[in-house]
């Protein structure tokens, strides 16, 4: 399959200038030493973020050299062809800026439907991309191992490994900011389901109406910041001014707080119940919340179950660049002699 030519040359800021997304070593900064490294790619539906990874990853070193972030190359259905022609082309920028690097693989992780042993990305409803060969047309396109995953599974395999659920074997990640997306660990291996296990966002649960609802719709950042907004009260910039509504006494906004507590907590007890899960690790921005979310959300899990083991409840610990550590951690593992 052919390479298109890339469409962004680089991001830009104020004024148009090309910007990283973190402080930039190698190439005119601090000096590294010479070894293999492994090249990460966290693809979104924004941007997409690269760095290179020097030496092994462990909770006390992850550091991602080089950080960078680009606008993601959108186009329809043909997204696929147009990050990978960006991939490729990022790709060749590091190898010359790092010329004394020796890169052994290269990790990608993307959005959506993940065929994970095939490489193929399934389905992206926000990217438009539908069956399309991942791993086969970047292997071509760099002529390097490349290791690929879903963006969400990725970040909770590298919590799972280097982060806050370390040495923990039955895990739940969530990833709670404008939706919610999940991944699930089991007797210490990460369910994948064909690429559809994880999908908590869009599980079901009672809704305060009497009905059903799916659980983004009233446990996720965004859903409460507009639901707070339709239920009557003034629009909110976020999850947080909602929080702080209802610490103020606004009776609309603590209502809204606690069925998005209400929401989570059913999904949690569910598998809980279900997976026998011990450890939820909770991500992404409303995460932020601290003993606001964590206390009543344990609560609530804690009635909602019987004689089951409680989970605890820890915050995330390696950040937004969790997506970036998992694809890196996929890609040294390949390049060590593992499976895709």
């Amino acid at each position: 399959m052919s390479i298109p030519s890339a469409r962004p040359a680089a991001a830009t800021g104020a004024g148009g200038a090309s910007h990283p997304a973190g402080p930039a070593t190698g190439a005119g900064g601090a000096s590294h030493p010479a070894g293999p490294a492994v090249l990460a790619f966290d693809v979104g539906g924004t941007d997409m973020k690269v760095g290179l990874v020097r030496g092994g990853l462990s909770a006390a070193s992850h550091a991602v050299t080089d950080l960078q972030r680009h606008p993601t190359p959108l186009d329809g259905e043909r997204s696929g062809e147009t990050v990978c022609a960006r991939i490729a082309e990022l790709a060749r920028d590091y190898q010359a800026r790092h010329a004394d690097t020796h890169i052994a693989a290269v990790g990608v992780t993307v959005p959506g439907i993940v065929d994970e042993a095939n490489g193929i990305g399934v389905y992206s409803a926000n990217l438009g991309w539908r069956d399309f060969p991942f791993t086969q047309t970047l292997t071509g396109a760099l002529g390097l191992p490349v290791a690929f995953g879903h963006d969400v599974s990725m970040a909770g395999e590298a919590e799972f490994r280097i982060g806050a659920a370390v040495g923990k074997s039955d895990v739940l990640v969530l990833v709670i900011g404008t939706g919610i997306a999940g991944a699930v660990l089991c007797d210490g291996h990460r369910v994948a389901g064909g690429g559809y296990a994880g999908e908590i966002g869009h599980a079901m649960v009672p809704s305060p109406d009497g009905g059903l609802a799916i659980l983004e719709s009233l446990g996720s950042a965004g859903a409460i910041a507009r639901r707070y907004a339709e239920s009557g009260g003034r629009p909110v910039d976020g999850a947080r001014d909602v929080l702080a509504l209802a610490g103020a006494g606004d009776a609309t906004a603590r209502q809204v707080w606690d069925d998005a507590v209400n929401a989570l907590a059913f999904s949690v007890a569910q598998c809980v119940s279900i997976l026998g899960t011990e450890t939820v690790v909770l991500g992404g921005g409303l995460s932020m919340a601290g003993p606001a979310l964590f206390e009543p959300l344990a609560a609530r899990i804690d009635a909602l179950l019987s004689f089951h083991r409680r989970p605890r409840l820890v915050r995330a610990l390696l950040g937004e660049n969790a997506g970036l550590i998992g694809s890196a951690l996929k890609a040294r593992s390949l390049a060590a002699g593992g499976s895709r």
